[in-house]
């Protein structure tokens, strides 16, 4: 069965896990793990994305984020591609250091944005690599410190967290101790990375209790969320779903354009697409990027194909237009 499109515009919160390949580890020692999250915060801050909850683990990382306008496969791109480079030269190896695809669930913030914290956070618990939660708070690989103000990592919205929990910091972050605490009780909640009708409907109970209504049900691997809301996530997508899956009838019309600009401005579409460099490559480039992605709907990867340059070139390029057009 092929994978669905990523559900992403600007502002959804997604839960997202990346895992080494073959269940492999991705970090060796602390220069590793601090080099992970130099680049996170780095990253989070060059994208505008907003991280709430992280831990880096052996051999995977779940973050808890929204997306900004640079869209949620940039961003991961960004971040997995750096990491696995360093890695790669620092331990002499090739290859892929993380799966192929990462994994990413479009959350429903109301219901389950600080269970996913918690959830988030407490991963190093739960696998043993602290004994408590005394040991928690000082173990410097996941944001619960920082919440506690234990560590401090500016790039993280600490505040948009504890505000949930109290007017004051430490009133808030006593609020967030006792909160994670009561999850903690609960155990592994499979329900929040569980499949399907399960996770969409909010666990057992509730899709019985819906079954028993003879209620319509609506649900989506990549949503966690009420029936509802998976839905509405759908709706909203169908107008971006062009972007991420652009259409034979798109793909024609893209290529025509492609041709003609490069046969006016004297320029073979081989030299275009295999990088070339003259100044008037550089001007389609420039010209048709803002045309595929602005007016078209096409994907960033599917234009830096045609384009003969990097995703995030294109990205750039669109990035630069429309902080000009805001300024």
């Amino acid at each position: 069965m092929p994978r669905g499109a990523r559900l992403d515009t600007p502002g959804t919160l997604h839960h997202v896990m990346a895992r080494g390949t073959e269940k492999r580890v991705i970090v060796v020692d602390d220069d590793d793990r601090e080099f992970f999250v130099e680049r996170l915060g780095a990253i989070a801050r060059a994208t505008e994305t907003k991280i709430y909850a992280w831990v880096l683990m052996g051999n995977h990382i779940h973050l808890l984020l929204k997306s900004s306008e640079d869209g949620l496969s940039t961003f991961m791109s960004r971040l997995l591609g750096s990491h696995a480079s360093n890695f790669n030269k620092r331990y002499q190896r090739s290859g892929r250091l993380f799966e192929n695809r990462f994994k990413s669930i479009v959350c429903e913030e109301e219901r389950y944005f600080l269970k996913l914290i918690a959830y988030i956070h407490l991963n190093p618990l739960r696998a043993g690599l602290v004994k408590s939660l005394e040991e928690l708070a000082s173990y410097p690989w996941c944001g619960h410190a920082s919440l506690l103000g234990l560590e401090h990592h500016h790039w993280q919205e600490h505040h948009a967290v504890l505000e949930l929990f109290g007017s004051t910091e430490s009133e808030a972050q006593q609020g967030y101790l006792d909160f994670v605490a009561s999850e903690l009780m609960l155990g592994e909640q499979p329900t929040l990375l569980g499949g399907g009708m399960l996770r969409s409907a909010g666990g057992w109970a509730e899709v019985l209790s819906k079954r028993q209504r003879s209620k319509q049900q609506f649900s989506d691997e990549r949503i966690l969320g009420s029936s509802e809301f998976a839905a509405r996530v759908i709706d909203e997508a169908a107008e971006g779903a062009k972007s991420q899956l652009p259409t034979q009838e798109n793909r024609k019309e893209t290529q025509e354009i492609l041709k003609s600009m490069c046969d006016r401005e004297g320029v073979s579409m081989g030299a275009l697409m295999g990088g070339c460099r003259r100044k008037e490559c550089s001007g389609i480039r420039k010209t048709l990027a803002l045309q595929f992605i602005m007016e078209m709907g096409i994907s960033y990867a599917d234009a830096a194909i045609m384009l003969g340059i990097s995703a995030s070139a294109v990205n750039q390029i669109v990035r630069r237009e429309r902080q000009l057009r805001q300024g």
